[in-house]
């Protein structure tokens, strides 16, 4: 793959952050599009490209021919977006606190505290495939 690969409610892209700006460009169409408030796509944004960096860097291992593909469904009073990777996944509660002070002066590991933080729900799922990581915001 080397370039964005755009079908419904769907992107594709190289695991590569040269695809973040396309990533962004798709997913606040797509928001606007289901006519959702601007503050609500800027902490949607802000947390899929969290996601979208960490498939990049730990699932995909910037394996650019591995794909990742962020989803985007209108649910009855929500948005649900899912970012997938060819990763073999993590155990998402043993991800460290930022905020505990042995970790403070950490260079990494606040994208997950940040997405919890901005959405109302975060959940993961692995499978052989890959790994699925499912945020869904209240609107």
């Amino acid at each position: 793959m080397d370039k964005p690969k755009i079908f419904d409610n769907t992107i594709m892209i190289p695991s590569s952050q040269d695809f973040l700006p396309d990533v962004d460009v798709f997913l606040e169409g797509v928001l606007r599009g289901f006519g959702i408030d601007e503050s609500i796509i800027a902490d949607i944004a802000i947390s899929v490209s969290e996601l979208v960096n960490n498939a990049i860097f730990h699932g995909n291992k910037t394996v650019r021919d591995k794909p990742i593909a962020v989803k985007i469904n209108k649910k009855k009073g929500a948005v649900e977006i899912t970012v997938i990777d060819e990763g073999n996944g993590f155990d998402i509660n043993t991800v460290e606190n930022p905020i505990d002070d042995d970790n403070l002066l950490k260079e990494v590991g606040r994208g997950l505290f940040i997405v919890r933080s901005l959405m109302d729900s975060l959940s993961l799922k692995t499978s052989e495939s890959g790994t699925s990581v499912i945020i869904t915001k209240n609107i």
